[in-house]
């Protein structure tokens, strides 16, 4: 496909790119400052531990649950329309959390943000498909748009802790105030609407099924991961598999769909969906484990760990902005091939690492990781939206998003849980018999368990239990390392040998041969509707 005949992106469109990374930039904050809220908003609210976790992952399973259905609904009432009540109930719904005066006020204002982040981020990105019409210059939007969630990841930990020394928690959730006052005010200005005119209404028992199919899914996983099997999370995941079978059956019965499962039918659409899950699979578990040995191999604060990671989101973001560039006058699928190789080569070395290696080793390769795996997300969304007509640019994007989603919980839940057996089964026997029964059990259970025990025991004894507790949980970084690689390799060969016919953005694709089952004749349309849309 060309970019040839599609209108260029003038200043009004950059400008409205701005105000469209404020909320998504917003959206992306929020989960790194609450980290640094938690400790103080649970002492002030009274908050116990069951109710912390449900402040912090309410949020990630409304997000998740009410992608698909905001990306339809905004394809039917507006993209621009839908952007603006999500912003203006995201900001009512930091003024609640800001001023909550207990766990169960800041829960339901944490639901009310999730409902409203869904609303924005597929929003966002559908208006970024109509706003940039040329291939090239909407790569290069979609790797801007990218870049603010890991922005977000920088900007987070720094900016929550000035506000945390000088004002109350709440203040990290009024943030939010002026950036969607700013969207109010300048978005209708700036932001074309579009829709699907021709779209139905929204079918009802859909969304309940969606719902129904994600939130049991994305539960069972998180909690399989963070307490181990048991029948109640198993059954959790049964349900949503056996709701999400009757979702796609109900979706191919309907004549107006809430999301159309035709699209999954198209090569590139697949492939590229197929990619973002991979990677996220393999990066949320990376920076998961990442932290966990800072903290105990390093003996770092969670806040120093959580700046261990600044320099591989700063690399993410400088690559966001420069792979769309490159894939200008190199295949994409080559530019994805290339960066994959790269994460494939620092897992690597990360599955060689020993207990007494430094943090810089950690951190350097982190941000090679990062800088390598970025032209997966920006040029893989691209792809995403790009493979589909405009009317259905809203499903797309929320699909991208629940790529990553489900990716980096089932990361979690697979990878995560490999490593944390593979530790319990070396330091199993290792503890030395002088550390007490207690500070053992907890070492077994967990290494942010035995760093937890170590604080209360004398230096000598400590250092005792923690030289097998770091030995143990590097074998473990051994395996999922090793395990990613061979993952994300196969996943990388698979993306490229699918999609490399796919020239250099912004270049005419040569029609393939009738029998490439991916490159229909004339007489069909193609994966990118021929009329508009280009990778």
């Amino acid at each position: 496909m060309t970019s040839g005949g599609a209108p260029k992106a003038g200043r009004k469109e950059w400008i409205g790119l701005g105000i469209l990374a404020l909320p998504t930039l917003l959206v992306a904050l929020d989960v790194f400052v609450l980290l640094l809220a938690l400790p103080h908003l649970s002492a002030d609210l009274g908050a116990d531990s069951n109710q912390q976790l449900w402040i912090m992952d309410i949020y990630g399973f409304m997000v998740a649950g009410f992608l698909v259905p905001m990306g339809t609904l905004g394809d039917r009432i507006g993209r621009r329309k839908l952007l603006l009540i999500g912003g203006a109930a995201f900001g009512a719904a930091s003024l609640l959390a800001a001023f909550a005066t207990s766990p169960g006020m800041l829960i339901a204002a944490r639901v009310l943000l999730g409902v409203a982040g869904a609303a924005i981020t597929p929003s966002t990105l559908a208006l970024i498909s109509t706003m940039f019409q040329d291939a090239k210059q909407r790569a290069a939007a979609i790797g801007m748009w990218a870049s603010c969630f890991t922005l977000g990841a920088i900007i987070g930990p720094m900016l929550g802790g000035v506000m945390l020394e000088h004002f109350w928690w709440g203040s990290l959730f009024l943030m939010g105030v002026p950036v969607m006052v700013l969207l109010l005010a300048i978005g209708p200005r700036v932001l074309p609407e579009s829709a699907n005119a021709e779209a139905g209404g929204i079918d009802l028992p859909s969304v309940a099924l969606n719902l129904g199919t994600v939130l049991p899914v994305i539960y069972g996983i998180k909690e399989i991961a963070r307490n181990g099997f048991s029948p109640l999370y198993a059954a959790s995941l049964v349900i949503g598999v056996v709701l999400g079978v009757l979702f796609v059956r109900r979706q191919r019965a309907l004549a107006s769909p809430l999301l159309d499962v035709t699209l999954f039918k198209h090569g590139r659409f697949s492939a590229s969906l197929l990619g973002l899950l991979a990677y996220s699979l393999i990066g949320g578990t990376v920076m998961l484990l990442m932290t966990q040995y800072f903290q105990a191999a390093q003996g770092m604060t969670p806040l120093e760990a959580g700046l261990g990671l600044l320099p591989g989101m700063a690399a993410a973001t400088v690559s966001f902005m420069v792979c769309p560039l490159i894939a200008r006058k190199v295949r994409p699928a080559y530019v994805i091939g290339a960066g994959i190789a790269g994460v494939v080569a620092v897992l690597a070395v990360f599955s060689q690492l020993d207990a007494e290696s430094g943090s810089a080793t950690l951190i350097a390769g982190f941000a090679v990781f990062s800088f390598c795996g970025a032209p997966v997300v920006a040029l893989g969304t691209n792809m995403v939206v790009g493979t589909v007509p405009p009317e259905k640019a809203g499903s797309a994007g929320a699909l991208s998003q629940i790529s990553n989603e489900f990716g980096a919980a089932l990361g979690v839940a697979t990878l995560g849980t490999l490593g944390l057996a593979v530790y319990r089964n070396q330091v199993d026997g290792a503890i030395p018999a002088e550390v007490p029964a207690a500070a053992a059990d907890a070492a077994r259970d967990s290494v942010s368990g035995a760093a937890a025990a170590a604080q209360g025991l004398p230096q000598q004894i400590a250092d005792a239990l923690m030289e097998p507790v770091r030995t143990a949980f590097t074998g473990g970084i051994h395996t999922v390392a090793a395990v990613s690689a061979i993952l994300i390799a196969l996943a990388g060969a698979f993306f490229v040998v699918k999609m490399r016919h796919i020239p250099p953005i912004g270049q005419e694709e040569t029609p393939a041969a009738p029998a490439d089952p991916d490159q229909p004749s004339k007489a069909q349309p193609t994966d990118q509707q021929d009329q508009t849309l280009a990778v």
